[in-house]
């Protein structure tokens, strides 16, 4: 079952009375349990992509199908509390509101759902469930400015998690970390995917494509073609699933 389907988006952005065409004609599905990076040189229109395709962003035209319900056709409301409910995310800057500690951060998404029917406790439970599984819950009752940047982005990510989203969108979700914290949270990433999380993730980063599934090429708004890399299994494949994507990369005008 396809997850995501995507067919003819255009997005256009009309910038001083010229009109700028990011997205022109992309057409790409992703099925459940999959995990796609979309890579592409600056200006490609890779975020604009993840913007639009998540509900972030308007549809111009073409149609964008989630789990079989049409965006393009939802009242912000209705996109609003889809985003919420089915939809995590994790983003390259990592945010946080600093008056709430770490945890709060994460189980607000939770409080804030009205599909959600389970108490605060349980919802603290979860929270604390999900901290312990990526390695921070010590960092439970810390301010947001108390923690490491790669503990923070963990934090995103269980915040991303708390209410059991049916797919992640990830933008550059370590460009702001350093190659240790990189990899821990692309590790993180890789066993949420392991147990059934769908994921697209926008990367500029070979190392980090190279333990998606799939990789999507996005030049001049269009998808000019993709890589199928196979199930990550372990780090001991990581160098030659690497070597091939870069080599494709270079194929491609990366």
């Amino acid at each position: 079952m396809n997850m995501l389907e995507v067919r003819d988006l255009c997005k256009t952005y009309i910038v001083n009375k010229r009109q700028n065409n990011v997205l022109k004609n992309v057409n790409f599905s992703i099925a459940e349990g999959e995990m796609v990076a979309v890579m592409g040189p600056s200006g490609s229109g890779k975020s604009t992509l993840l913007y639009t395709v998540s509900g972030m962003d308007t549809v111009t035209s073409g149609s964008v199908s989630f789990c079989g319900k049409s965006i393009g056709k939802m009242h912000e409301k209705e996109l609003a509390d889809l985003r919420l409910d089915e939809m995590g995310f994790i983003f390259q800057q990592m945010y946080m509101l600093k008056n709430l500690t770490v945890l709060d951060n994460i189980m607000l998404p939770a409080v804030q759902s009205k599909k959600s029917t389970e108490s605060r406790k349980e919802i603290t439970e979860r929270a604390h469930t999900l901290m312990r599984k990526l390695g921070i819950i010590e960092t439970a009752d810390n301010d947001i400015n108390e923690v490491s940047g790669g503990q923070l982005q963990r934090a995103c990510i269980c915040r991303s998690m708390i209410n059991r989203p049916k797919m992640i969108f990830a933008d550059e979700p370590t460009g702001a970390l350093n190659r240790t914290s990189s990899d821990e949270v692309m590790e993180e990433l890789g066993k949420l995917n392991a147990d059934g999380t769908t994921m697209m993730l926008v990367t500029h980063d070979v190392k980090v494509a190279a333990r998606c599934t799939r990789v999507l090429f996005i030049g001049d708004g269009n998808i000019k073609g993709e890589y199928n890399l196979g199930q990550y299994g372990s780090t001991s494949q990581l160098r030659e699933r690497e070597r091939a994507l870069n080599n494709w990369l270079l194929e491609m005008g990366w």
